[in-house]
């Protein structure tokens, strides 16, 4: 039993992991650099991801899945998760990194090791879609408001109100929750997929996970942790751990399991997001903080995710 259980964990997050390896050692190899990767970051964020969210919300039956429970408990858990991390960033001297601190605290990798976790378990990933729901707009509306708040930008009110005001601008638009709102409106209307359009979409969302996660193995830069080390090392036990032990008893108590068990997971205990460094970069913030975290939430996750599915499938909820 217990070797069952270790191999159903280091299944799940290993075929994860060894794409950001291979990432990396692309990178080192000399097969991609900088311009190329942040390229690469492009594509899949304004193309490749709104699609792999737009193909698995627009074909999930939302009359038949929904939960509001389980979106409000996603709702809440990320809005208590922030509090948490506001608490911490204020045990930090330099109020310019506070807004770092609080958003590499809270935001996972959702839309990208979410899906890619839940589809390696279970095949499908619509209760991922439904977390991503409840998680994604509110990781993106609170980063700008704590990023903008404790912005070092010394140009002014007025500047930093035109600067705020942009970057609403950017979040309505943004690609992702673009994708987001159109499969879910394409599933609510009930609009049929023409065969040439369900398998271009998919060809083009088969793509997203892989490519991202090759893309931000090569984003790694080991030089940037010089002198961040033990802040983000508490960075990374809020974030990986911390959120778990709070959040999972939680979860079970109120009867998730299961996929519903996995999405929670993925949403309390996956590594930051990278596309947290480029926000923090467009509101002014030097960002070493945040590409710190990044970087070590990536590699101790391959531990602690497994360890946390290993817990919960030898106690049999999932």
């Amino acid at each position: 039993m217990f070797l069952d259980n270790l191999a159903f964990s280091l299944n799940a997050t290993v075929p994860v992991f060894l794409m950001m390896v291979f990432g990396w050692f692309v990178k080192k190899f000399g097969l991609l650099d900088e311009h190329s990767t942040s390229q690469i970051n492009k594509f899949v964020f304004r193309t490749l991801l709104p699609a792999l969210l737009f193909m698995d919300l627009s074909t999930a039956d939302f009359h038949a899945v929904w939960d509001t429970k389980f979106v409000l408990f996603c709702i809440t858990a990320t809005l208590l998760s922030v509090g948490i991390a506001l608490s911490y960033s204020l045990l930090h001297k330099d109020k310019a990194e506070r807004g770092e601190i609080i958003q590499a605290s809270y935001r996972s990798s959702a839309a990208i090791l979410g899906i890619a976790f839940v589809k390696n378990i279970y095949g499908e990933a619509t209760m991922a879609a439904l977390m991503i729901v409840g998680t994604v707009p509110l990781y993106n509306i609170i980063a700008v408001i704590s990023l903008s708040l404790t912005s070092p930008d010394k140009d002014g009110v007025q500047d930093k109100k035109a600067l705020f005001t942009k970057t609403l601008k950017e979040i309505a638009t943004n690609p992702i929750i673009l994708g987001i709102f159109a499969g879910i409106i394409w599933s609510l209307l009930r609009i049929p997929q023409p065969v040439i359009m369900t398998k271009s979409i998919s060809y083009l969302a088969n793509m997203a996970t892989p490519l991202s996660l090759i893309a931000l193995g090569a984003s790694f830069k080991f030089g940037d942790a010089k002198g961040k080390v033990p802040l983000t090392i508490g960075i990374a036990f809020i974030k990986l751990i911390l959120f778990c032990a709070v959040f999972l008893p939680a979860a079970i108590w109120l009867g998730f399991r299961g996929e519903k068990l996995i999405a929670i997971l993925v949403m309390l205990g996956s590594a930051t997001t990278g596309s947290c460094f480029v926000m923090a970069k467009n509101f002014g913030h030097k960002g070493a903080v945040t590409a710190f975290a990044v970087m070590l939430t990536t590699l101790c996750s391959a531990f602690t995710l497994t360890t946390w599915l290993f817990i919960l499938k030898s106690l049999n909820y999932i």
